[in-house]
């Protein structure tokens, strides 16, 4: 995907309240939590995205720990839906 369409996604929906279900080319689907660093906008610039995995999404809920992200290259992504209600 580009980074206008995942842009796009991100704005239109309330990823904020829900994770998203991100389908990939090569791997397994899996929902997550886009977050935003400091370093937010150099990435999407390069179309990555830091991205909590679903196993990981309880402990950033309770730390914020952006530790716990991992960054995923947008053009790996094949569609993205509104996966369950965070929190």
């Amino acid at each position: 995907m580009t980074i206008e369409q995942i842009e796009s996604f991100l704005q239109k929906n309330d990823t904020d309240r829900h994770a998203v279900k991100v389908s990939f080319r090569t791997r397994n689907s899996f929902n997550g939590i886009f977050i935003k660093t400091a370093d937010y906008n150099e990435l999407k610039g390069k179309n990555f995205w830091r991205i909590i995995n679903e196993s990981n999404m309880e402990k950033y809920l309770k730390s914020k720990d952006t530790g716990l992200a991992r960054i995923f290259n947008g053009s790996e992504f094949v569609k993205l839906s509104v996966g369950e209600t965070i929190g």
